[in-house]
């Protein structure tokens, strides 16, 4: 059975538009994911504000209100009930129960006992990973297994399939197991 690492912030909810409204909000400025050519969001906010641009992310109820991207939630439901799913995802401070409670939520089909908390996705058994970050796609991309880039502009320089919604991911997961089958 093929099994799916799915991260959580920016592939299955997004994180983005609030974390850069708090931003906005605070630095009268108007960051937004468009603008993020790297990884590094401290490159694009005010100076002032720097690598405290990442303190945002530790703000309580963050994580637990993030809304789910399009479609994310059905296609996850009907790939659960082909394959394994387990979300890959870092955490910071707060984000561990909020994570937590929010794939209880959301995704009860899953639950939160198929939640693995780490930095290395390359060390975690699976066959594909649906990621967004590079450092993770590259990583896992080099142990020889199949990565897949949900697409942003910092990670077009990645060197995997990139896919712009989980409706277009949906179908690369059902063509990557029919020509798994095929080479059988």
């Amino acid at each position: 059975m093929t099994t799916l690492l799915i991260d959580m912030d920016s592939v299955i909810c997004d994180l983005m538009t609030p974390w850069h409204k708090r931003y906005n909000e605070d630095f009268d400025d108007d960051l937004s994911v468009e603008r993020l050519a790297c990884w590094q969001s401290e490159k694009y906010v005010k100076q002032e504000c720097g690598i405290k641009i990442y303190d945002y992310l530790d703000e309580p109820g963050l994580f637990r209100h993030l809304e789910p991207l399009p479609h994310a939630i059905e296609v996850l439901e009907r790939l659960n009930k082909k394959m394994e799913i387990l979300i890959v995802t870092s955490s910071r401070t707060f984000a561990f129960t909020e994570k937590e409670q929010w794939v209880n939520e959301h995704l009860p089909f899953i639950g939160a006992k198929n939640i693995i908390f780490t930095h290395r996705k390359d060390k975690v058994y699976g066959d594909v990973l649906f990621d967004d970050a590079p450092h993770n796609l590259e990583a896992f991309h080099a142990t020889g297994r199949q990565a897949v880039a949900m697409s942003y502009p910092y990670n077009q320089d990645v060197d995997v399939p990139h896919v712009s919604d989980w409706l277009q991911f949906e179908k690369w997961v059902d063509d990557y197991v029919n020509t798994q089958k095929g080479n059988e």
